[in-house]
């Protein structure tokens, strides 16, 4: 299987880690004369230590984790479609692939579908779908959750995860050198379920706003409207995001020349052959 092949490289592009190549450094130039911020911003969305998250609009004053997040996940054919289109539009901004955060890879084996974000500062989550169902890992590098703070995955977060899924959560790719799970927060959704799951978990008592980050990961998951991704893109991105441009691709509606210039005028729709050959996002 490829992602099994492959998994020296994946799991250093998973853990927010590059293979060697060219690197552009904080406070050089990006399209539309901005400058590059640090790999970790998120804009808006919530940061790792925040005390009063916010998730899909309300603000909440308890802690919010993986419970919350899994309440607040569409159905799986929404968020397949959802992680593909993050994509789309993260291909279109950035030209170098190593510079954004979500790709989608519609042929990550013959039979399995994965998206993924890496923010570059070793925050990350990847979702595979697959006919058995969806499995969602995400890892928040400076949750008290971390297994390298606790010798090892939190108690709970993988103790319940279904058999079905169990590859998974043993994954080179998302493991590290030492076969270690690298994971803070886990939900699943086994094929014919009515709703999202996580395992049980007793928090840390002194909890953050967010103590297993899931609300600063899937802040584009659950908040899934234009509005929120225009915001998170200006503020990486540096630039000015057409938002009808956006909605058209979270609506999965076929890309064509128009949308792309509107998003980018450095880019043609000729460019993106091979991003669109891997995401598997439709063409006019």
């Amino acid at each position: 299987m490829r992602h099994v092949a492959d998994a020296a490289t994946r799991a250093l592009l998973l853990r927010g880690r590059r293979p060697p190549g060219p690197t552009r450094p904080a406070g050089t130039a990006r399209r539309g004369g901005g400058t590059a911020r640090g790999a970790g911003a998120f804009g808006g969305l919530l940061s790792p230590d925040s005390r009063n998250p916010v998730v899909t609009g309300v603000r909440l004053n308890a802690p919010v984790t993986v419970h919350d997040i899994a309440r607040r996940l569409p159905e799986p054919t929404a968020l397949h479609a959802h992680c593909r289109a993050l994509a789309m539009l993260e291909a279109v901004l950035e030209s170098e692939w190593a510079y954004r955060h979500h790709s989608f890879d519609a042929r990550w084996s013959q039979a399995q579908a994965m998206a993924s974000m890496s923010n570059g500062s070793g925050d990350e989550y990847a979702i595979v779908f697959s006919a058995a169902g969806v499995y969602v890992r995400g890892f928040a590098h400076e949750s008290p959750m971390s297994p390298y703070a606790a010798d090892g995955p939190w108690p709970g977060v993988l103790d319940d995860v279904p058999a079905v899924f169990r590859p998974y959560v043993e994954e080179p790719a998302f493991s590290d050198e030492d076969g270690m799970p690298v994971v803070t927060a886990c939900m699943w959704r086994e094929a014919g379920d009515d709703r999202w799951k996580a395992g049980a978990i007793d928090f840390p008592e002194e909890a953050t706003g967010d103590p297993d980050g899931a609300a600063f990961l899937f802040g584009l998951l659950t908040d899934r409207s234009p509005e929120a991704f225009q915001r998170w893109a200006e503020d990486y991105h540096e630039v000015p995001v057409d938002l009808a441009a956006v909605r058209h691709i979270l609506s999965s509606r076929p890309l064509t020349e128009a949308v792309v210039r509107a998003l980018n005028p450095e880019v043609a729709l000729a460019d993106l052959a091979q991003d669109i050959a891997e995401i598997g996002y439709p063409v006019a």
